[in-house]
């Protein structure tokens, strides 16, 4: 029964897409169900073909092991850092320190061309198998690279080129992204092969959810990529361009920490504030779980633990991910409680792994509102909720597929 509901669920949420689409007569079904199809059969080989699972443990054995070495940094620099949380890793030193090395090393391999390279041949293949236009599918994967604010950055002429319509698909697709910078932050606290299937699922996703919302005929001459790079393309010297690399990753440490002591400590004075009205069911988490509760009990659990999962949800989409992930990881590392059930570790896991929350919608607008004209920026801007229906609905259509495969 539970996998019935697990599949029907996918119906569903495609067809709330379908529901709040702007123009349902040019909807591209054919290519719909194409990537539907792909995203079905990758969740299919990385959680149950065996060459599969090997890929993704060993591409988050790799992050690990880039984790591990980061650690020989910390613990010369602050060693003491490492041995406060009684001799165990905290939140700053294995989730976020690491950034440090990630980042430059990702920046380091788009210096040399290597990324940019790969990028653009997978685009294009991309493009050829779901019948997508050709930027929109070189931009969904290069968003997993760069993060949902920097690709935009670095494509303002292509943003300048294109049309308000297709500005707005990929204001859609931001919602979705990740970035690889920050995969290892993800490993430390969640199952590392779940974070690594859901990126090219949410890869998919965002291309299946955006053709259906905002259906954008493109003619043959439009369908071009300009350029991502943008302005002055001389390369600064290799030590300054790793320097400002480094101080972009402490800053995004900065922010990160901030962000979530931020939120959690806003939630927990609102828990406060709510626990004066005497009523103790009434508190932040339950009020997620409410409103979150079909569409987790559609994923294929039982009344009790739809809620607890749709309470995280919920937490995640007014927070982040990392508030959340912070909260679950002993017990989903360590398969416990709701846990020990791995059909709820990799449905909430991918679930998780995007940046899909009110938070991001401020740094997309902000990042359009410097790069295109006030009328496009405009556009976007009254279409707000579209977006944040774009990057649930994203989230939910991957952990369904995910989760399709995996029951315990």
């Amino acid at each position: 029964m539970l996998v019935i509901m697990n599949i029907l669920s996918i119906l569903i949420f495609i067809g709330i897409a379908y529901l709040f689409s702007n123009d349902k007569k040019n909807i591209q079904w054919r290519s719909v169900v194409t990537v539907l199809a792909i995203e079905l059969i990758l969740a299919w080989f990385f959680t149950q073909f065996k060459m599969g699972q090997i890929a993704v443990q060993g591409a988050s054995d790799g992050f690990n092991w880039l984790v591990s070495v980061a650690a020989e940094g910390t613990a010369f620099a602050l060693p003491d850092w490492l041995t406060a949380n009684n001799g165990g890793p905290n939140f700053v030193t294995s989730a976020l320190l690491p950034i440090l090395l990630v980042v430059p090393l990702f920046d380091i391999l788009t210096y040399i061309g290597f990324l940019p390279w790969l990028i653009k041949w997978i685009g294009k293949g991309l493009a050829l198998i779901t019948g997508q236009p050709k930027f929109e599918a070189f931009f969904s994967l290069e968003m997993m690279f760069l993060g949902n604010t920097e690709v935009l950055a670095v494509s303002k002429t292509q943003l300048d080129q294109m049309s308000a319509r297709r500005n707005f698909t990929l204001a859609m697709m931001s919602m979705s992204c990740v970035t690889s910078a920050i995969i290892g932050s993800y490993t430390q606290m969640v199952p590392g092969k779940y974070v690594l299937t859901a990126i090219p699922l949410n890869i998919l996703g965002a291309i299946i959810i955006s053709a259906i919302l905002n259906p954008t005929k493109v003619a043959p001459e439009d369908d071009v990529i300009v350029g991502v790079a943008g302005g002055d393309n001389k390369k600064a010297p290799f030590f300054s361009f790793l320097g400002d690399s480094i101080l972009g990753a402490g800053k995004l440490i900065l922010i990160i920490t901030a962000t979530v002591i931020a939120f959690v400590s806003l939630a927990a004075m609102i828990d406060q504030l709510l626990s004066l009205t005497g009523l103790r069911w009434l508190t932040l988490e339950n009020m997620f779980g409410v409103v979150m509760f079909p569409f987790a009990w559609l994923l294929g659990f039982n009344a009790h633990e739809a809620f607890q999962i749709a309470q995280f949800m919920g937490t995640k989409l007014v927070t982040n991910e990392f508030v959340v992930m912070g909260e679950v990881s002993k017990n989903i590392m360590a398969q416990k409680g709701l846990f020990a059930n791995e059909h709820a570790r990799i449905v909430l896991t991918v679930f998780l792994t995007s940046f899909a929350n009110f938070g991001t919608l401020g740094m997309i607008i902000g990042a359009f509102k410097g790069l295109v004209s006030q009328e496009k920026n405009d556009y976007l801007s009254a279409r707000v909720p579209y977006m944040l229906l774009a990057g649930i609905l994203v989230s939910l259509v991957s952990a369904a597929a995910a989760g399709l495969f995996v029951w315990s």
